[in-house]
């Protein structure tokens, strides 16, 4: 594979995104539905409610990670959650993975944020022993909690 490269993703590339996004979810046990995920995806971009950075090598997409910005009101700073991550399965394992988490910290650095969050499956180790590896720490103080609304 040759470089790797990291921009932020624009409604040009909607199409190339909403594949990605489909197979994440897809990951995590939801049904394909890619019309669903462009439009999710749409809605997103056309409200500057998320960043989506994608990772390209060769002029194709192998790579997405999805930023939410938000607030921490004991820190009084800017923070962003990186709600989603993934990285085609022949993109796997060549550093694409390390470049979506680099230019999502320098993003929100860029912006002023404090920390960047995120949750992972407690059975993604491949994923866990990345965070570890470029100084992600996992939360020993609180525990995470969820109210089902639907």
């Amino acid at each position: 594979m040759s470089s790797i490269t990291i921009c932020q993703a624009l409604l040009s590339d909607l199409d190339a995104v909403s594949i990605l996004f489909d197979a994440y979810r897809q990951f995590y046990g939801q049904t394909s539905d890619e019309d669903a995920a462009k439009t999710f995806l749409r809605a997103r971009f056309e409200h500057g409610q998320s960043v989506v950075l994608l990772a390209e090598s060769q002029g194709q997409a192998v790579g997405f990670t999805q930023l939410y910005p938000s607030f921490s009101s004991v820190s009084m700073a800017r923070v962003f959650v990186l709600n989603d991550l993934i990285v085609a399965p022949t993109a796997r394992r060549l550093g694409v993975g390390e470049a979506l988490l680099t230019a999502a910290a320098d993003h929100a650095r860029q912006l002023g944020a404090v920390r960047l969050s995120l949750n992972t499956d407690v059975q993604n180790l491949a994923a866990q022993a990345l965070y570890a590896s470029m100084g992600w720490e996992r939360d020993q103080k609180f525990y995470a909690y969820h109210l089902a609304l639907v």
